[in-house]
């Protein structure tokens, strides 16, 4: 796969899934522009990327929940390379809770990331990868289909993402731009240590997720990374709608 010339959008590029997918597309050659809160560590993996190939990402600090920082994104990346090709919608939280350990304020935080955000940010970048026939790829979860009780809010976000995702790319697909998913099951991040679990919930719920998975193995960022690449990849031109699942065999249990 080669992305020479090709514009990535990449959203929560700071840490886990999203700064792998950047790492992931430096390697191809892309021009990247990396979005996240942080700046510190945005700058750390945009110079990661840079020792790759060359090639300078553009970072933009920016909350993605934040409307005004949500036009501001598109304006400069299309602004900085006079275009966008590819739309990755990597950031998301999650935080625990149901109906009994819960608030609405944990329900609106969980849907403003994971699929306001999405819907707004894919909404400002449209016109661009019309121009382009470009493509999106979001990053969803298995929690899309696979119901807990502990992280519910979570869950309906995912399930929502994976129904907008089919929705725009039936719009899309008319224009020539591509829309699908990523749907991971666990994967060695630091969202759960996020959503504030102590080291020893964190251990134990690792460890119980890995023994229900059929490989016995949590999935490396990288893996995730190179599903989200090839899904962007004209390997992958007759693909759109779907929600490509990478999970260790978990929704087999």
């Amino acid at each position: 796969m080669d992305f020479s010339d090709k514009v990535v959008l990449i959203t929560g590029g700071s840490s886990g899934i999203g700064a792998a997918t950047a790492i992931y597309f430096a390697n191809l050659s892309a021009k990247l522009v990396l979005v996240g809160r942080k700046e510190k560590a945005l700058r750390t993996i945009a110079a990661y990327c840079e020792n790759a190939k060359g090639i300078k990402p553009f970072t933009i600090v920016a909350d993605v929940t934040e409307d005004g920082d949500v036009e501001r994104i598109v304006d400069d990346a299309v602004g900085h390379f006079g275009k966008l090709d590819v739309l990755v919608n990597s950031a998301g939280i999650l935080k625990p809770g149901g109906m009994k350990n819960s608030d609405m304020g944990n329900y609106d935080t969980i849907m403003s990331t994971n699929m306001r955000a999405v819907y707004h940010l894919t909404m400002r970048a449209t016109r661009h990868l019309v121009e382009s026939k470009g493509c999106i790829v979001n990053v969803s979860s298995i929690n899309s289909t696979k119901p807990s009780a502990l992280t519910i809010a979570y869950n309906v976000s995912k399930a929502a993402l994976d129904q907008f995702t089919k929705c725009v790319a039936l719009e899309l697909a008319e224009d020539g731009v591509r829309v699908n998913s990523v749907n991971p099951g666990f994967v060695k991040t630091n969202i759960l240590s996020d959503a504030g679990l102590s080291e020893d919930q964190l251990e134990l719920v690792v460890q119980n997720i890995v023994n229900n998975m059929p490989l016995k193995k949590p999935l490396e960022v990288d893996e995730v990374a190179g599903v989200i690449a090839f899904l962007a990849s004209d390997k992958a031109r007759s693909i759109t709608g779907s929600c490509y699942v990478i999970d260790g065999g978990s929704l087999l249990k």
